[in-house]
């Protein structure tokens, strides 16, 4: 079904091409859709489909283009119609295409600029200075505003100017700000569409409850992405450190934004660079993860020199052997958990490091209990296996002493990480894995060798 899907909408794409091209039935996403299908398998009529397609949707097709097709097709292009592409983008695109442009190719990204007319050019110099984790990176320099003293009449007016002129895109709010456009307060459209067309906005300051809800520009794109999902946002203002508006961030852009943040996460957790991984550079990408690879193979053979210190105890009980993996996995997997939680909640804002006491509480009591439980499982199991009880007695005792142990590296590591400044995802699932692995095999063998010997 699927297939047929995508079938019929590349024949209409093609239709489409073939066509006057007046007007684009395709989602961005759609069409970019179909070029990665071709990507690997037609690149002839990949690229003729890039050169078919009009300037003026092809800059958001780029975008949604994966990250290597997306250099090839911007190597592909010429300087001028990138710079067509550029010209109908709103500004936060127009920036990210600019800087995805001089990535790949900084010449060409110069002669794009110079390309560009005065104003679009010192808007996006001025949007490349953000550094790409904070807000001002993320924003659009145009938004739809009103002076105080304007009238509702005069706001529409100007809504209807940006509109035609194709200025603006997804208008939610006015926002209401004074004559060195310091933010007084924001309006819903559906709000400003029932005044009456003489109404100013200073008379209706006093009916508008304003929430505080905005961002500055150097403000880390975590703080924008917590805010959209607290306060259930369509759009945020913007402000520079004076409280001026100097742009907005839309909800389209909070989803890439909450995507990438996620991600990152996932990605840094497991020890890889997600920035290295979409380049596609089997060197770094080599590179990146071996050297956390490396780290694990030292805390590996640590555990190991621990287990070798119970090399005569193993000789002895080949049972032990057998149960060991068992206290590793479970403190592993246990740990993890714990782990995931705390990395998420601080990344959401949940928690803070002055709450970092009852994480750490909150964890080792659910460790408790779920070490508890499987103790008492796995001793009934070790029992039934090996007929032997204190055998089933020292793997219990040291299940819940590694779970305890989980727990407490699993929610502390993260916090300690937060409090140095170091983002909590990275290498947190190595540092974990070697304490468990650890304490847990020294616990079990220790008791071993003290009860059984």
């Amino acid at each position: 079904m699927k297939q047929e899907k995508n079938f019929s909408l590349k024949q209409t794409f093609n239709e489409w091409l073939e066509g006057d091209k007046t007007s684009n039935p395709f989602h961005p996403s759609e069409i970019a859709s179909i070029l990665k299908g071709s990507f690997y398998t037609e690149r002839n009529r990949f690229f003729r489909y890039i050169a078919e397609i009009p300037n003026e949707y092809l800059g958001e097709i780029i975008l949604e283009l994966p990250e290597k097709q997306k250099d090839e097709v911007i190597e592909f292009l010429s300087s001028k119609d990138l710079t067509e592409a550029i010209n109908v983008l709103e500004s936060d695109d127009a920036t990210d295409l600019i800087q995805d442009i001089k990535n790949v190719n900084t010449k060409k990204a110069n002669q794009v600029l110079s390309l560009l007319s005065e104003d679009d050019k010192n808007e996006i110099n001025r949007l490349l200075k953000y550094e790409q984790h904070q807000a001002g990176a993320w924003m659009q320099t145009e938004f739809f505003y009103a002076f105080v003293n304007d009238t509702v009449a005069d706001a529409i007016t100007r809504l209807k100017e940006y509109k035609k002129i194709g200025e603006l895109d997804e208008v939610y709010q006015v926002f209401i700000v004074d004559e060195k456009f310091k933010l007084l307060d924001t309006m819903k459209i559906d709000f400003l569409i029932i005044q009456e067309a003489d109404t100013k906005f200073s008379s209706l300051l006093k009916e508008l409850q304003y929430t505080d809800v905005s961002v500055l520009a150097t403000d880390d794109i975590k703080i924008v992405s917590r805010k959209f999902e607290e306060y259930n946002l369509q759009v945020i203002p913007v402000l520079d450190e004076n409280g001026r508006m100097i742009g907005r961030i839309t909800s389209d852009d909070a989803y890439d934004i909450i995507s990438e943040i996620a991600t990152e996460q996932v990605y840094s957790m497991a020890g890889v660079d997600d920035e290295v991984e979409v380049e596609e550079n089997l060197k770094e990408i080599i590179k990146t993860r071996a050297s956390w690879l490396f780290v694990n193979l030292l805390t590996a053979v640590l555990a190991s020199m621990v287990i070798s210190i119970f090399d005569d105890t193993l000789s002895n009980m080949v049972a032990l052997a057998i149960l060991m993996p068992i206290v590793a996995s479970m403190g592993g997997n246990s740990g993890t958990q714990s782990l995931t939680v705390v990395v998420r909640q601080l990344a959401l804002g949940e928690i803070e490091l002055s709450q970092g006491i009852n994480a750490v509480k909150r964890e080792l009591l659910i460790s408790l209990i779920n070490g508890g439980i499987f103790a008492t499982i796995i001793s009934i199991v070790t029992f039934l296996w090996f007929k032997n009880g204190m055998l089933g007695a020292v793997i219990a005792i040291a299940m819940i002493i590694n779970l305890l142990v989980a727990g407490f590296f699993g929610s502390a590591i993260p916090l300690l990480l937060e409090k140095f400044e170091i983002d909590p995802a990275v290498g947190s699932t190595v540092l974990l894995t070697t304490a468990t692995d650890i304490f847990g095999f020294f616990v079990f063998l220790g008791l071993a060798k003290i009860i059984l010997l």
